[in-house]
């Protein structure tokens, strides 16, 4: 319990703190520039996520048009292995 009291008193601390900075000039500007370069960082995480999720997704479509690819090259397959015992039935009958 103690040390969310901390927390808590830390926590406060910092707003009241950030919030004197921010009324000089010079403290807004800081204060300015540490956001300018959270939101750049943080543009740069959402772009590379999305460019892993297109990857990924590009990957899953390769894999699902070569498993459509083999499910009907196998029906293929089958249909020509019916065909064939179906005529070999027929002549030896």
């Amino acid at each position: 319990m103690k040390k969310v009291l901390w927390f808590v008193v830390g926590l406060a601390g910092g707003f009241v703190a950030a919030h004197f900075v921010n009324k000089d000039p010079r403290g807004h500007e800081v204060l300015a520039e540490v956001d300018a370069r959270i939101t750049e960082f943080t543009d740069r995480i959402g772009d590379a996520y999305r460019a892993q999720e297109a990857k990924i997704d590009g990957l899953a479509e390769n894999v699902k048009g070569a498993a459509s690819h083999a499910v009907e090259s196998a029906k293929d397959a089958v249909a020509d292995v019916v065909d064939a015992a179906a005529d070999a039935v027929s002549h030896n009958d």
